[in-house]
């Protein structure tokens, strides 16, 4: 029988409810899961953590212990949490600004933003600030990413051709640079990029299932090997991988270095959610399961926590390998852990063997990841269906790519969040008009043939009435009523889509029943939900219009104001 202790710790330990009554129909599923993603995982793990400007096997940290905690603490079955490009962009993004890339430094930034990101996001979940993330829209999340993905693609052209080229998010200049050094292109390592290209494109369209970055990595690596290409062709490989696990410590705290962190730490823990939580929702609800966005984010923090403590970057839930977890058979957090597992093994048994990696072949694993997250299926979308929304998408898109990755998601969010204000202080409203042969009462742009009363105005406004929108609501009525063909006598306001109403809007309304009391206009009002109601008894202005001048339905209150015109 389980206490109310015991039913806390379960319900922030998901693993104590799954675990204790594991199917054993459940093992092969997770068991194939498992080992199909760390195939896949350790060679993205390596190319992402280079993305970041970080040794590779910092990558390969940070998928064993994250991903064991995640399964514990996280509620989504499916998720595959670990090194992904946009973090990793965003981490280099934002240490890069701080330290030399690649040096003592710059891996303790890493690891440090790590545990930041852990603490924000731990904190939002014990604080159930989950309902934050949504300030990024989809529009604005899908801008950001594609932009991003551009920006992350062009990043890997030196590995793609073996060049130098500056480190730069402006893709302009890396595009520039490079040809302006055509001439200079290695071309052993163009034919490894490309051919790495081609195979992963191939490999995904036979059987997506397939490990086609690790078959990719391998071959490339076994031609380098074979053919000498490391020495007589000047192709980059990853070189020495030291064995085995770091040591557990806790990172580097410096107040300075974290006052300089913390806006990519809180960007890299929204954006880390929202990508996550995303795909964590979609395949939930495939599966028939909930998530819990609060919890989640305890789980993700308590990961990137982990990593801090075992020198790895930061974590996050990955679009590509929850797809191929789910595909493969996942049916709990045990192919996590297997995954885990399989890649701890690696690291103490199998590094020699990442030594003749060459890096344009990672380069290429990471290009195709990103180029899927170039969403332009959203923009058709969003053409046909809304396009106020494709402009906040196109903001975010050329702010990002313009500005940069750490510039471009503020600028997002700040032109998302000032849309969403300048919609709500200019709400949709409609003038209504009664259906011919019914009682119905509709918005007579919609409806041109409805049938209005002369010296009445009905209107309907669909927002919440708050002093954000209290002058457009006044102005809107104002003109309205000059738009009318007979002077008016009575108002009828529709209330229905008015869910709350603040001090502001109850003294604008005491105003306007002034004002047409003073000219000898009547108001009524009608389908006034419970909450706008007492708002308007607690204030007085119920008493002061008179209780007679509510009704429950807009075509009462319109029978009741054709009354008064008629007297």
């Amino acid at each position: 029988m389980s206490t109310p202790l015991t039913t806390r710790i379960k319900y922030w330990i998901p693993a104590l409810t799954w675990l204790p009554g594991y199917q054993r129909q459940d093992l092969r599923g997770d068991l194939v899961a498992g080992i199909t993603v760390a195939m896949m995982l350790i060679p993205q793990a390596m190319s992402y953590a280079m993305l970041a400007g970080l040794p590779p096997y910092v990558g390969l940290y940070a998928s064993v212990i994250p991903l064991i905690i995640y399964a514990l603490f996280g509620t989504s079955r499916q998720l595959a949490v670990g090194p992904v490009a946009m973090v990793a962009l965003l981490v280099a993004s934002g240490v890069g600004a701080l330290a030399e890339v690649g040096s003592a430094h710059y891996i303790a930034l890493a690891v440090l933003l790590a545990l930041m990101v852990g603490v924000i996001q731990f904190g939002m979940g014990i604080f159930r600030l989950g309902f934050l993330t949504n300030f990024l829209s989809h529009p604005v999340i899908s801008g950001f990413t594609s932009a991003a993905a551009l920006i992350i693609g062009f990043s890997q052209l030196q590995h793609l051709i073996g060049l130098s080229l500056p480190r730069t998010e402006n893709i302009a200049v890396l595009a520039w640079a490079a040809a302006t050094q055509w001439a200079d292109i290695n071309i052993a390592t163009l034919s490894i990029g490309l051919g790495g290209v081609a195979g992963l494109l191939l490999l995904k369209r036979l059987n997506p299932l397939l490990p086609g970055a690790m078959i990719v990595v391998v071959i490339a690596t076994l031609a380098v090997w074979l053919l000498g290409l490391d020495e007589h062709h000047g192709v980059h490989i990853v070189g020495s991988v030291p064995a085995g696990f770091p040591e557990l410590s806790a990172p580097s705290v410096n107040t300075a270095d974290m006052m300089d962190l913390l806006p990519i730490a809180i960007t890299i823990a929204f954006i880390g959610f929202v990508e996550s939580i995303a795909v964590a929702k979609k395949i939930a609800a495939e599966k028939r399961y909930d998530v819990d966005p609060n919890r989640e984010l305890v789980g993700l923090g308590l990961a990137n926590i982990g990593a801090a403590f075992f020198k790895a970057m930061p974590v996050t839930g990955g679009f590509s390998r929850t797809a191929v977890n789910r595909n493969a058979g996942a049916n709990t957090g045990l192919a996590s852990i297997i995954t885990a597992v399989l890649i701890g093994l690696a690291l103490l048994l199998a590094t020699p063997l990442f030594y003749y990696i060459p890096t344009a072949a990672l380069a290429a694993v990471i290009m195709v990841a990103v180029a899927g997250l170039i969403d332009t299926h959203e923009v058709k979308h969003l053409w046909q269906v809304k396009r106020d929304d494709l402009t906040m998408l196109g903001i975010a898109f050329f702010a990002t790519l313009i500005l940069g990755v750490k510039v471009g998601i503020f600028v997002a969010v700040g032109a998302s969040m000032v849309w969403f204000v300048v919609r709500t202080t200019r709400p949709h409203y409609a003038i209504l008009g009664r259906v011919p042969g019914t009682r119905v009462y509709r918005n007579l742009k919609r409806v041109p043939d409805a049938e209005t009363t002369p010296g009445v105005l009905a209107i309907r406004f669909d927002a919440q009435f708050y002093y954000g929108n209290v002058s457009f609501l006044k102005e809107t009525i104002r003109a309205a009523e000059q738009q009318m063909n007979t002077p008016l006598q009575a108002v009828v306001l529709d209330a229905s889509s008015i869910n709350q109403l603040d001090s502001s809007a109850d003294t604008a309304l005491h105003e306007l029943l002034d004002d047409y009391r003073r000219r000898g206009v009547d108001l009524f009002v009608a389908n006034v939900k419970g909450p706008v109601r007492d708002v308007m008894e607690r204030s007085g202005f119920v008493q002061k219009l008179g209780a007679d001048h509510f009704y429950l339905t807009t075509d009462e209150a319109m029978q009741a104001a054709e009354n008064t015109t008629s007297a």
